[in-house]
């Protein structure tokens, strides 16, 4: 299965709270934070609410 590395490009000031949510569950807390996730349907979707505030890689 592909696995997406996630990057925090910008910070979570100012967002909406369903963003800050969806960052939290990503494991991200600061500016350059990376975690690395399974593509999963439910993991893409968290993804698409904070598209603006992180950095989407795919890994191997």
């Amino acid at each position: 299965m592909a696995r997406l590395k996630v990057t925090q490009v910008r910070s979570e000031i100012g967002a909406k709270h369903n963003q800050r949510h969806s960052l939290r569950s990503l494991g991200l807390k600061r500016i350059n934070d990376v975690v690395v996730k399974e593509d999963r349907p439910e993991i893409r979707g968290m993804i698409f609410t904070v598209n603006h505030l992180v950095k989407v890689e795919e890994v191997e």
